[in-house]
């Protein structure tokens, strides 16, 4: 089979709990489609957490990479479609606190994702999931994590696949946050299956 890295954040800032690490979790070891599944939670870190996804890749190999991340506030299920070589926003969870940084010195100014996003927002809607695709990954931890996978995708190994999705809070989450819309983890995980279950659709085609 093919492998799929899955990678999960941890809580940050004023999200004491992230959906993402259940999703992990639950999938972690599972086979859906053509892809056996290895998931890993990163840190909430601007100066570790890219060193430990590209370890990650380098541990698994794996064909496709899949990250996700909680975007508080969004409504939809929504898979990226560029991410930008900057640092940006507020402080981390190590209290690092970046301004129009680099990511790479030497990188593209920008990567689109390698994923069949357009497929998979098709698939998520008729499965009657509201998703659409997002234009921007912002500058924090989440589009850092996008263009790491995406350079290392474009400097060490073509042939494999990366990209990020975001998703809206669970209700677990918003019910401890308050002012923040969510969708129930059920249709959270079901959404992320199909997403993996396009991806192995479209290898084939």
């Amino acid at each position: 089979m093919k492998k799929l890295l899955l990678t999960g954040f941890e809580p940050f800032l004023q999200f004491k709990i992230n959906p993402t690490m259940k999703i992990a979790a639950e999938l972690n070891g599972q086979s859906i489609g053509d892809y056996e599944i290895h998931s890993e939670i990163l840190p909430v870190d601007f100066r570790i957490a890219g060193q430990k996804l590209l370890s990650y890749i380098e541990k698994y190999k794996p064909d496709t990479v899949i990250s996700l991340g909680l975007a508080g506030g969004r409504y939809k299920i929504t898979p990226e479609r560029i991410a930008i070589n900057i640092n940006d926003g507020e402080s981390d969870n190590s209290g690092n606190k970046l301004e129009d940084e680099r990511i790479i010195d030497e990188g593209e100014d920008g990567y689109f994702t390698t994923l069949p996003i357009r497929n998979m927002i098709n698939s998520l809607q008729s499965s009657g999931l509201p998703a659409e695709i997002s234009n921007s990954a912002g500058t924090y931890l989440c589009n850092h994590i996008m263009y790491q996978a995406l350079h290392y995708a474009k400097k060490q190994d073509a042939d494999m696949k990366a990209g990020f999705i975001h998703i809206p809070a669970s209700h677990e989450l918003a019910v401890v946050h308050g002012k923040i819309p969510s969708m129930s983890h059920e249709d959270l995980l079901k959404g992320i299956r199909i997403c993996i279950e396009v991806l192995s659709e479209n290898d084939r085609s």
